[in-house]
Parts: C-alpha cells; sequence; structure tokens
C-alpha cells in the first residue's frame, strides 16, 4: 500500500505533547498542570506500560522529587524506602580490592541523603500522580515521526500498528495517531530515534562536543537474608576492563532482600574483540562480588546505552516548537553514575518556560528561557564540576584519568576552578574501534550458572517481546559495507557490544551472511552509537514491543 492509498490519521491536539513516561517527561507533565491545571498534556510511551523500558541504578538523588512534591517522602505508595546508610569505593585486581578511603572522595560523591530503589517504579509513581492531575498517558505507542508545520515541530504520530515484515498491511492492521501540540517535549531517553532527527534538523549540535556514550548491564537478585545489607552501596573501578577501557560497577542493597549488580563499560573503547556483556559476568566472579550472589536467585536481567558527553556534550535544548530533556539531552553525570535527578529537574524547567509561553499566548516558537536557563540552574552546576572527567579518562586511561578527575573536582569544588579548563572528547564512540588485525583477542570464560550466565537465558529475564510479523526495525544502510568493513575489518564487534544477541555472522552457502535477530533487542540502542561506518540505525519497533523490566 503507498503513502497516498494510506487511511487518513487521526488527530488529537493538546497544548503540550511529551514523548517518553520516564522521569523526565512525568516530571513535565506533572509540573504543568500543576501550574495550571486547564492545561490539556498527553504522554506517549513507547513501552507496553510505564516502567517497561526504564532501567538504571539506581541511587537517586531526591533534589528533583523534593521539587515536585516536597511531602513525597510522606506518601505510603513512594517508591523509594532504602536510604544509602554505607557507601564504598573500591579499585578492583583480579584477586582482590582496594577500598579508597570516603574521605577522599570530593563531597559530590557522596551518596549520603540519597535513596536506593528501582527508577522504574518511580516512573509508575509519577506515572500515578500525573494522572490524578489529569494528563493522559498512553503507554504501548511509539512515537516514531516528528510532524512539522511552518518550520516548527507540531507534534508527533505514533507507528501504525500491524504492518508485516514484507511492509504490507495484515489483517490487524491500525493507522497510527497524530498528537499535535502547542510544544512538543521529546523525553525519548539516551540516543532516542525522534530527537537524533532534530538534532540533525536544527543542528543543534553546532559548536558542541560530540555526545559519548556508556553502556550499562544490569541484573537484579534475591540474595540470601544473611547476605543482605540493605543500604549498601558499592562502587568499583579497575578489573575486569584494563587501563584503556573506561567503565565501572555498581552493587547496590535495596530492600526485601534484593541487590541490583550492574556494569557499564564505555562505548569508545578500542578493542573489536571486547565484548560488554561477557566483561560483566566476569565481573561477578570477584570474590568481592561473588560471595554475595552464592546462593541467591536472578530475577531480572537488562541494557541500555547510557549519556556520558556531559556538560561540552549538551546540545542546544530549545527549538521552534519542542525542547529536549533529560537523558535525550544528556544530563547524566558519569562520575557519579547519576542522571535521574536532573531528568527531573530538566522537565520542571522546560514545563515552567512552557506553562509561562501558553499564559501569554505563544506556541510553537522557541523557549529559549529554558535553553539559556540550565546552565545557570543545579542541573549546570551539578555537570559543570565534573565536565573534565570523562575527557581525562578517555585521554590518561582509567588510573591516571581517574586521579587527576579527582583532583578537578575537588578544585571545582573548593576553588571554583578547573585545572585544564573544559577538555573536549574528540571523536565519536563509532571512530574508536581499531581493526581485528591489530587488535588482542580476548578469551571469556564459559559462565558457570552460579554468578556468571550466557545471553540468551540473560535476555529471556529481560521478558523481551515483539511482535514477530512486521519490519525489522534495525536498518541497515549498506550490507556490503557491512560485509567488506564491519565482518572484514572488524570481525564483526556487533555480536558483541550487542547485549542481546541480536546480531550474528552466519555461514550460508559459503558466504558469511548478517544475521538480525530482532526479537531479542532490548532497545539499548548501541548498535545505532557503535557501529563503525554509522550503517546501523535503530527505529522503534510496533508500539508495546521489547523489554518489560518488572522494577528495574
Amino acid at each position: 500500500m503507498s503513502a497516498a492509498e494510506l487511511p487518513e490519521r487521526e488527530a488529537m491536539d493538546y497544548d503540550v505533547v511529551i514523548v517518553g513516561a520516564g522521569p523526565a517527561g512525568l516530571a513535565a507533565a506533572i509540573r504543568l498542570k500543576q501550574l495550571d491545571e486547564a492545561l490539556s498534556v498527553v504522554v506517549v510511551e513507547k513501552g507496553s506500560e510505564v516502567g517497561a523500558h526504564i532501567l538504571s541504578g539506581a541511587v537517586i538523588d531526591p533534589i528533583g522529587l523534593d521539587r515536585l512534591f516536597p511531602d513525597w517522602r510522606d506518601d505510603a505508595d513512594a517508591p523509594l524506602k532504602t536510604p544509602v546508610t554505607d557507601d564504598r569505593f573500591y579499585l578492583l585486581g583480579p584477586a582482590g580490592g582496594l577500598r579508597l578511603p570516603n574521605a577522599l572522595m570530593p563531597p559530590l560523591m557522596s551518596n549520603h541523603g540519597a535513596y536506593i530503589g528501582s527508577l522504574g517504579n518511580v516512573a509508575r509513581w509519577l506515572a500515578s500522580k500525573a494522572e490524578e492531575l489529569g494528563v493522559e498517558i498512553y503507554p504501548g505507542f511509539a512515537a516514531n515521526e516528528v510532524l512539522y508545520e511552518d518550520g516548527a515541530v507540531a507534534g508527533v504520530a505514533t507507528g501504525d500498528m500491524g504492518i508485516g515484515r514484507d511492509g504490507e498491511p495484515t489483517d490487524r492492521y491500525t493507522r497510527g495517531m497524530e498528537l499535535r501540540g502547542k510544544y512538543t517535549l521529546f523525553a525519548e531517553g539516551a540516543r532516542g530515534q525522534l530527537s537524533k532527527q532534530l538534532i540533525a534538523r536544527f543542528s543543534l549540535d553546532a559548536g558542541r562536543e560530540p555526545q559519548k556514550y556508556g553502556i550499562g548491564l544490569k541484573e537484579l537478585w534475591k540474595v540470601a537474608p544473611e547476605k543482605h545489607q540493605p543500604g549498601l552501596v558499592q562502587h568499583s573501578f579497575g578489573w575486569p576492563l584494563g587501563n584503556a577501557t573506561g567503565g565501572g560497577s555498581f552493587l547496590y542493597h535495596l530492600e526485601d532482600g534484593q541487590v541490583v549488580v550492574g556494569f557499564v563499560v564505555h562505548l569508545n573503547y578500542s578493542n573489536p574483540w571486547l565484548a560488554p556483556f561477557e566483561e560483566f559476568q566476569r565481573f561477578k566472579t570477584h570474590p568481592l562480588v561473588r560471595s554475595t550472589f552464592e546462593g541467591g536467585k536472578r530475577l531480572a536481567y537488562g541494557a541500555r546505552a547510557i549519556t556520558e558527553g556531559g556538560f561540552q556534550s549538551v546540545p542546544k535544548l530549545a527549538f521552534p516548537g519542542g525542547a529536549l530533556l533529560g537523558c535525550a539531552a544528556g544530563f547524566i553525570n558519569v562520575p557519579r553514575i547519576k542522571g535521574s535527578h536532573n531528568a527531573v529537574l530538566s522537565g520542571i524547567q522546560a514545563a515552567e518556560q512552557a506553562a509561562a509561553a501558553l499564559s501569554a499566548g505563544r506556541q510553537r516558537d522557541v523557549l529559549e528561557g529554558y535553553e539559556a536557563g540550565w546552565r545557570a540552574s543545579d542541573i549546570g552546576r551539578d555537570l559543570w564540576k565534573v565536565r573534565n572527567v570523562k575527557p581525562l579518562w578517555s585521554k590518561l586511561g582509567t588510573y591516571a584519568g581517574i586521579a587527576l578527575g579527582g583532583l578537578d573536582m575537588w578544585t571545582n569544588t573548593l576553588f571554583g576552578v578547573s585545572l585544564f579548563g573544559t577538555l573536549g572528547h574528540g571523536k565519536p564512540d563509532s571512530a574508536s574501534l581499531k581493526p581485528a588485525a591489530a587488535s588482542k583477542k580476548i578469551d571469556y570464560p564459559k559462565p558457570d550458572g552460579v554468578v556468571s550466565f550466557d545471553k540468551l537465558s540473560s535476555v529471556f529475564l529481560s521478558n523481551t517481546n515483539h511482535e514477530e510479523d512486521q519490519p525489522v526495525h534495525l536498518k541497515v544502510a549498506d550490507m556490503a559495507l557491512q560485509k567488506a568493513s564491519e565482518h572484514d575489518i572488524y570481525a564483526g564487534p556487533s555480536a558483541r557490544y550487542c547485549p542481546a544477541g541480536v546480531y550474528e555472522w552466519v555461514e550460508k552457502g559459503g558466504d558469511e551472511v548478517f544475521v538480525i535477530n530482532a526479537q531479542n533487542c532490548v532497545h539499548c540502542k548501541t548498535c545505532d552509537i557503535k557501529d563503525p561506518n554509522g550503517n546501523i540505525t535503530w527505529v522503534a519497533p510496533e508500539g508495546g514491543g521489547g523489554p518489560n523490566y518488572p522494577n528495574m
């Protein structure tokens, strides 16, 4: 069926349309209704339910929730119940670890006053508060097209449902809907497909450093009662990663005998043989970590890309008719491994600017106050102090980079200045791989089935599901280039950087064929970031598809 033959989409008009029901999008929706209950606000979410696609550590700085709901701690249903009581930092070697004195850590690295919890459950709680205020929330619908009018963003259209793998409508075909707004706020998370298009269309990254990314992998466990220490927060760097590869771990003890363990690998690594999933599984065998999980049960697994560029990589946030919020803007504080507090704060700031504009009778112009205000806000102050940590780490390696990054955080905290000014990041992560022939192959141990596991059994725990008869949502622009470069030069790193077993190079009839197991995709977006030729583009599959994380 050609575009001309498609039925016309139904359209619904709102004051504000919000893409993404994460902390940023829901905070914006709530703040809009707090300011003016008469505003019509809609949130569209590609996950099957609010929270289904949310994955984060998470130790949460409550500054954003405190601004939104000052009395949230008095709510019996509040999702954060475990304050941090013990804060530990380790440098790991293969057989042991050196605990770093807390007194040496810059004050902003302290987790005192923060809470351990599930960011997915925070999103679910925020959604309930938003709906109480009259916000319309539509989960299970993927926004996959930006609507424009006179050069300004005029809303979004949700994807058609029931398109077969051959691109033709099936008997369950349903046309998508247009959600039209006076302002449209994009809170899609890291590397959102529409945010990426908007950045390119409006040159929002002009004069900025390239955005940098990591991949975060996480598991939720139920551990033996005697091993559970509610409130314990443990971070590490070093083993199993070498000095040249950035990354680190987190291990948090929540309530009800639950422990979350996660591992972050910076995606500017150069060795194409490296596999983030395998590094994560190997990390759990470390003596400092393994004992926590022996005798326990793994409940859930997931993975997600993380924005790491920080202050100097934040694009221009406002454009005609809309704005970028949260991780779509790149507001994660890398050394703190925290971003949800800034996501909520950005949602509040964008909402206040949009509400003021609507009150003044404006629409579809540029919310310049949001763009001008974030640097002088708590978000800007948070990111400014750590702006050189990631560049130093990337340029000097883990040990020297972290040492000098720590010193830089201290000078910024004590004196408001940096010895390094503001460093750049250089090239994007897609340009960092070396040819396989010039790199050392890595021999990973087989999983033991006790604390380390294989990829496919892990994906099973993510509850990932996609309608099978739909177009593949991972678009390869040039298959010949994929074979000549990704396979022949870099030895097929997609099979290793993907944490869900989506990509394989399989021999068929004497040729190596690129196989895409799209049904496994957990929507981490790593392929969109790390492919050495920028040859893979992630687009949203049919709404409701992907992981269904319980409380990640």
